[in-house]
């Protein structure tokens, strides 16, 4: 791999070097590196671009990394990665993708990862966005997710897109199972002229299932961002929605939350706000030295922490 290709890797995944435990490293549109253990199996699709991930009941303590980048300016793809964990396991799986364009063509990766929880079974997800290069040619991210969430399984998602990336439509939808439980954490900035839109919808059909969706949001110069969640409540169950947004410059930010209670025992709370920083945090920040630009920054680090 060159420098470009090592530099996203490091930005997407925060890999110096190849890591421990199972991976597949994807560059430019091909399989450049894979590594499998006795519990985690990688396996190649024969239909469709893609890989199936198989990780045996009773795996415990152990990663799976799967970043994919791109340095090849009009490049397009299209990956279908799906995610088989069996019951009783406790796994980390990174992901993310990088797109370095310094051409005219757009360069695009679309991605669709299916996970299929077992019992009892604990996933952390993390999946970073970035985008480098000064070619004319955008950095487009469509990513989707879908979740079936087994009996007493937890599944927490974090999704960072911080910066780089000039159209992205993120989606992601999970079907929880009695006492499944769901964290989802996004953390988000847009500038220039990008466009993000993300999208949840979440059923919870299992008694006792849970959800916890929560989103931070900057939008700067003239970038236009879009929210949409929906919770639907089919038994007894507890969901809560939140997206928090900083707007600034001339930019736009629309918050949709739905929800939606189809059982007598569903308990269902949204919550949306959407404003400038405060003058009087910035004032306080500068009088301890910090000049403007620095106190919003610090803000908005802060925030998105």
């Amino acid at each position: 791999m060159d420098e470009i290709q090592k530099n996203l890797l490091e930005q997407v995944a925060g890999l110096h070097e190849m890591p421990e435990g199972a991976y597949n490293i994807r560059a430019n549109g091909k399989s450049v590196e894979r590594s499998t253990t006795a519990h985690i199996d990688i396996v190649t699709k024969t239909d469709k671009q893609g890989i199936d991930i198989v990780i045996k009941p009773g795996t415990k303590n152990e990663s799976v990394h799967i970043p994919v980048v791109l340095s090849q300016s009009g490049l397009t793809e299209m990956v279908y990665n799906d995610f088989y964990v069996g019951d009783d396991c406790d796994v980390t799986i990174i992901a993310g993708c990088g797109i370095h364009n310094s051409g005219d063509a757009d360069s695009k990766h679309d991605g669709i990862h299916s996970f299929y929880i077992g019992k009892n079974s604990h996933v952390k997800y993390v999946e970073k966005h970035y985008g480098s290069g000064d070619g004319k040619g955008e950095r487009i991210m469509n990513p989707e997710t879908v979740v079936d969430l087994g009996e007493n399984s937890f599944m927490e998602m974090e999704t960072v897109q911080i910066k780089g990336v000039d159209s992205t439509k993120r989606s992601t939808s999970a079907k929880l199972a009695d006492g499944a439980k769901l964290i989802v954490t996004e953390k988000l900035m847009t500038h220039g002229n990008q466009t993000a839109e993300t999208s949840f919808k979440v059923d919870l059909d299992g008694k006792g299932s849970s959800a916890n969706i929560i989103s931070r949001s900057v939008a700067r110069d003239n970038s236009v961002q879009l929210f949409l969640s929906k919770i639907n409540g089919n038994n007894r169950c507890a969901g809560h929605s939140e997206c928090d947004g900083i707007i600034m410059d001339n930019a736009k930010i629309s918050a949709v939350p739905e929800i939606t209670a189809n059982h007598l025992d569903a308990e269902l709370i949204h919550e949306a706000a959407i404003g400038k920083i405060a003058g009087d945090q910035i004032i306080k920040l500068m009088t301890l030295g910090l000049t403007e630009a620095e106190a919003e920054a610090q803000i908005i680090n802060g925030f998105l922490k």
